[in-house]
């Protein structure tokens, strides 16, 4: 876009786009990671001795 002679194109803008891709990048992939990490810290805080837990190796 040009800008009239005079007048300095606003600095925000031009980190608007970069803003907005750090933005989508959170909610998207960096959000549900840690909700996912949380449920896995409470699934392992859960387990008590001799519960039986069913691993891609196998039962143990």
């Amino acid at each position: 876009m040009m800008q009239p002679e005079g007048q300095d194109a606003n600095p925000l803008m031009s980190f608007l786009p970069l803003l907005l891709i750090v933005v989508v990048f959170y909610f998207f992939m960096i959000r549900p990671q840690m909700k996912r990490q949380k449920e896995v810290r409470k699934f392992r805080e859960s387990l008590a001795k001799g519960d039986k837990v069913v691993t891609t190796g196998g039962i143990y």
